[in-house]
């Protein structure tokens, strides 16, 4: 099976590239199931219930998100209403959502997907190594086929989620900093991995943003609003090869499209 992950959508320019190229391009590359990390569709920070669906009606079937996802309140109970959306697993007990669910795509394979966020540079909350471990062994009662999104800003605990889980799921697969590293490959117990997916969104920009805005900023230090760019607009992401029976990834590829 093939599995599409996109990496993060920033603002409108991110949708209308998803809108315009997504469906030819699932169909052309034969894709069972498209993710996406969707938490800064919404203006480049956070979402709401009418963009998400947007997203869906454009051929995603799951979205992923991160710390930016409590941006907008009326997501809230969207994410309590949905098994298409997901926020980070390892937030509180009681926080809105949930943090994996599981589909079946058209050919009868269950997918599972984990979302998980880091606590190096971002909030302290659960771990996200012993939590996935916990969620992981639920999930594959149900499906071999399990997907992580591990949303953080640390390369190395990025890399370390990757080894810790090998073996366990089909693919640890990084999002959060905007920039699509070039280290994909599928580790010795079957694992894919890929330190970041990239951004899906304006490239003539500081990861997403409009370059002159967070140059000012680098410069001065004083408070700056930044405004989403427009120009470039890529779809980046990784394409993953999977056994469906057991669960093992056999080939992972980087995706740039415009």
């Amino acid at each position: 099976m093939r599995v599409l992950f996109l990496g993060d959508i920033v603002g409108s320019p991110g949708r209308d590239i998803i809108r315009s190229l997504l469906w030819d391009y699932r169909k052309s590359n034969k894709i069972d199931t498209v993710i996406a990390n969707g938490e800064n569709s919404a203006g480049g920070s956070g979402l709401t219930p009418d963009i998400a669906k947007e997203l869906y009606g454009s051929g995603i079937d799951i979205l992923t998100s991160g710390d930016h996802i409590w941006k907008k309140k009326e997501i809230y109970n969207f994410l309590d209403s949905t098994d298409r959306l997901i926020r980070p697993l390892n937030y509180p007990n009681g926080s809105p959502g949930k943090g994996s669910t599981i589909i079946e795509v058209e050919n009868g394979v269950k997918i599972a997907v984990i979302n998980l966020v880091g606590r190096v540079f971002m909030e302290a909350v659960e771990c996200p190594f012993r939590r996935a471990r916990r969620e992981i062994e639920n999930l594959r009662n149900e499906t071999p086929v399990i997907i992580v999104d591990m949303h953080a800003e640390a390369t190395s605990e990025k890399v370390a989620m990757g080894w810790f889980l090998d073996g366990a799921v089909s693919a640890v697969l990084g999002t959060h900093t905007h920039v699509q590293t070039a280290d994909e490959k599928v580790l010795p117990n079957g694992t894919a991995y890929i330190t970041d997916c990239g951004m899906t969104g304006p490239f003539d920009s500081v990861i997403g943003r409009k370059k002159e805005k967070i140059i000012d900023r680098f410069l001065t230090q004083l408070p700056t609003r930044f405004e989403m760019a427009t120009d470039d607009v890529q779809m980046h992401g990784v394409i993953i090869e999977i056994d469906g029976q057991t669960g093992r990834a056999l080939r992972i590829e980087r995706v740039q499209a415009k």
